[in-house]
């Protein structure tokens, strides 16, 4: 049920910024959009999500995400909707997919994949940032002056 959830939120996000950027910009027809979106969320979910997300972490997955879904909406509405501009297009629809990728697996590593928050860490890594305790002595912080000293000599 968990990925059911997640499916539907990425075609939610994917078909949103689809239809911003085809809708207006090549005034596609919302048929077009939805076969486009619902290739590449499956594609997406598959081998960004699923694959590369469990094993390589967020900024990995969001850049996979971004490549796919430029070569994925530039190959899709070449053959589609037909447009001169569809690389500037489709690359503009593959950036904001890609941002909103990024909040999208953040999700996805704490609901639906149950990754712990310190993954890809490991322990040696951890213990080095952590830092040492030690009891202060209020004595040894203060300097004195030895008047006597100081007239003696």
């Amino acid at each position: 049920m968990k990925h059911v959830k997640a499916l539907g939120i990425k075609f939610l996000v994917i078909s949103v910024v689809l239809y911003s950027v085809l809708g207006i910009l090549n005034q596609a027809s919302l048929g077009d959009i939805f076969l486009i979106s619902v290739l590449v969320t499956g594609v997406a979910y598959v081998l960004g999500d699923l694959l590369i997300l469990k094993n390589f972490g967020n900024l990995m997955a969001s850049l996979a995400d971004f490549a796919l879904s430029f070569f994925a909406v530039w190959l899709l509405t070449a053959g589609l909707i037909q447009e001169e501009f569809s690389i500037s297009i489709s690359l503009f629809a593959a950036f904001l997919i890609a941002c909103s990728e990024a909040v999208f697996h953040v999700y996805m590593q704490r609901k639906v994949l149950d990754v712990d928050e310190d993954a890809g860490f490991s322990n040696a890594y951890l213990e080095r940032l952590s830092t040492e305790f030690a009891e202060e002595n209020p004595d040894s912080d203060v300097i004195r002056l030895n008047k006597k000293k100081d007239n003696e000599d």
